[in-house]
Parts: C-alpha cells; sequence; structure tokens
C-alpha cells in the first residue's frame, strides 16, 4: 500500500468531523460512500490497525444516516472477510432487516456470541437470515429450531452447512410427523443418523398411507401393501456410510469371536445405534433389517425378544433400552416394570415370537 493510502486512511477520522457535525444529511451519505470506495479498494493492503481506523469512522457515520445508507454499507460490507467487526456487530444488531439481512446473512465478522443474542430476541426475519449462513454451529441451530417459524426451520434445514444436535433432530422428527415438507427436507439430509431415518420413514409412510387410503377407501388394502413395500426400499437405500462402515466393524468383531454382549452393551451406553443394533442383531443371529425393524417400535417387548435369543443378561438389555429412549427422545421406560417382564420371558417363547417376525418378513417380501 501507498504511503499515500496510508496517510488518507489514518487522518480521515480528523477530516470527517466538521462533516459529522455541520454537514447535510447528503452531504454525510456522501462522505459515506466515499470512506467505504476507500475501504474497499484497499483492503487487502490494511492492517488491523488502519481496519481500527475505519471503525471508528463507520460507527461515527452511521449513527447520524438514514436507513437506505445503512442497508447500502450493510450489502457493501458483509461479504469482506477483513470488514471493521464493530460496525459489522453494529449493523447486524439493528432492527431494520434490510440493514441486518446482508450481515447476518455473509458476514464472517461476527462472532458467535453476537450472533446468538441476534437469534435469542430479534425478528423472525433476522433468523431466516442467520438461516442462510454458510455454516451454522449446533447451538446457533437449536436457537433456530426452537424460536424458528415454520420458514426459518425449513430454511435451517436446507442449509447443508447447518450443524444439528441430537435435540434438535428428535424434535425436529417429531415435528416432522405433523409437516410432510419437514419430513422431506429432515430426510434428504446427507448427515441424517440412520436410527432418526428410520422412525422418520416409518411415521411419514403412515401418514402417507392415510392420506392415499382417505382419497381411495376401494384401494385401502392395495395402497397399504404399496406403501409398507415402498417403504422397506426407501429404508434399504438409506444405508449411510457411517451405517456401513459400523455394520463392518461389528462383523469384524463377530467373526473373530470377540463380539459379546458386553461389547454391544458398551456401544449402546455410547449411544452409537448402527452399532448396538448391528451387535444384537448378530448375536441374535438375525438381519440387522429386522434388528431395525424391532429396534425402533414404540413398545420395547420387540428389542426383549432379540436380546433374550441372543442370551443377554438385564443390565446389558437395560443399556440398550436407555439408549433408545434417549435417542428418540420419547419418555423414559418403567426399568423396573421391563426388568420383570424380561427376567420371566423363556427362550423358547422369544424364539417363537422371533419366527413368527422372520415368517412376516419372508411373506412381505413375496
Amino acid at each position: 500500500m501507498t504511503s499515500k493510502s496510508v496517510k488518507s486512511s489514518e487522518n480521515i477520522l480528523d477530516e470527517l468531523q466538521s462533516a459529522l457535525a455541520h454537514g447535510t444529511v447528503a452531504r454525510r451519505v456522501e462522505t459515506l460512500r466515499r470512506v467505504t470506495d476507500l475501504f474497499l479498494n484497499n483492503v487487502v493492503d490494511y492492517t488491523e490497525d488502519h481496519v481500527r481506523v475505519f471503525d471508528d469512522v463507520f460507527q461515527c457515520l452511521i449513527e447520524q444516516i438514514e436507513t437506505s445508507a445503512r442497508a447500502l454499507l450493510a450489502d457493501r460490507l458483509a461479504p469482506i472477510a477483513a470488514a471493521p467487526p464493530q460496525t459489522m456487530r453494529a449493523l447486524a444488531l439493528d432492527d431494520v432487516i434490510e440493514v441486518a439481512g446482508p450481515v447476518l446473512s455473509k458476514s464472517e465478522r461476527l462472532d458467535e456470541t453476537t450472533l446468538l443474542d441476534i437469534a435469542r430476541y430479534k425478528s423472525q426475519a433476522h433468523l431466516k437470515a442467520i438461516s442462510l449462513r454458510r455454516v451454522l454451529s449446533e447451538a446457533l441451530t437449536d436457537v433456530l429450531v426452537t424460536r424458528g417459524n415454520e420458514d426459518v426451520v425449513q430454511s435451517t434445514v436446507n442449509n447443508p452447512g447447518a450443524q444439528l444436535s441430537e435435540g434438535s433432530l428428535t424434535d425436529l422428527v417429531t415435528r416432522a410427523e405433523r409437516d410432510d415438507d419437514l419430513a422431506a427436507c429432515i430426510g434428504l439430509r446427507p448427515d441424517l443418523p440412520r436410527h432418526h431415518y428410520l422412525k422418520l420413514v416409518a411415521k411419514a409412510s403412515l401418514s402417507v398411507r392415510r392420506k392415499l387410503e382417505a382419497a381411495h377407501p376401494e384401494l385401502a388394502d392395495e395402497v397399504s401393501s404399496v406403501v409398507r413395500e415402498a417403504a422397506q426400499r426407501v429404508r434399504a437405500a438409506a444405508t449411510t456410510k457411517q451405517t456401513q462402515m459400523a455394520r463392518a466393524l461389528v462383523k469384524s468383531l463377530h467373526d473373530d469371536g470377540r463380539l459379546t454382549e458386553y461389547q454391544v452393551a458398551a456401544f449402546a451406553e455410547q449411544g452409537k445405534f448402527d452399532e448396538a443394533n448391528a451387535g444384537l442383531a448378530a448375536l441374535a443371529d438375525v438381519p440387522v433389517e429386522t434388528a431395525e425393524n424391532m429396534m425402533i417400535e414404540s413398545q420395547a417387548e420387540g428389542l426383549m425378544i432379540l436380546a433374550k435369543v441372543a442370551g443377554m443378561q438385564w443390565t446389558s438389555v437395560r443399556a440398550i433400552i436407555a439408549m433408545r429412549d434417549k435417542l428418540s427422545g420419547g419418555p423414559k421406560a418403567d426399568m423396573l416394570t421391563l426388568r420383570d417382564t424380561y427376567e420371566s420371558l423363556r427362550s423358547s417363547t422369544a424364539q417363537q415370537v422371533l419366527r413368527f417376525h422372520r415368517m412376516r418378513g419372508t411373506t412381505s417380501a413375496a
């Protein structure tokens, strides 16, 4: 950067005092345009000290200019990685969305604390702008999902850079039971954990079946069959790379004779649904799809059937049930009642029930 440019940027605050004190609105706007041009034309050469000088200048100017000029400034500075940080914060906090919007959606200068404060207290339009950012942390998405209206939530879920926490995913999947559009948005996310996907498909297929049956009651049986088959195909095709790796790990442990009920319980305690499900399937000698179907049922009886066939102790079964309850976001199971049920369940009875599940699965496939 030339010495002339350095001198201009360092002395500009003094030069602007008269314009701020005595100038007309038009003069202040023209001054803002000139300062913005000077900053953008040389931004790659400025040091942090130079940026701080411009920060002071911009903050003096935006306190005394009308909305349209602030909006123009926000639009020009928002994409700039080295934009003056305090100026960007002031613009982001503006109640007028035309001013705050570009900064909230694009500026990399905003810190996480500022974004969280705005997300917690500002308007839905501010939340929508935040939902469009290139990257959203779990903390931010939690607030957007909790406070946001339908439009904000859809925008957040559609953002591939949004990191969704386990709590947000549980909430969204539950909401999707009443919102087919939201269900479609969530289902298309490549990072959706399999246990959430399975629950989503199960609920969505029921919703679709009811709608189709209501429209064509004379075809109710056929509709149910078609929807069930479609859901099974989609579920089989939705195996993610993470799920495949988990199943491969469990298969390796099982082939080497190192897979025990205690290892499966450890997977469950760590919240690893895919590993725990594959491990339970391997110990019970059933396909992983069968175990998945029984794992996501609303009641725990199917899971306990598999565990009894696998010869598991109650402590291991309890860990799997606790994991399932935590991941589903539903009410906690009555462990004392379930323990009594499990202890009284005979292995022969469990084998008979499992044979029925297998037979039903074969009939559906046929």
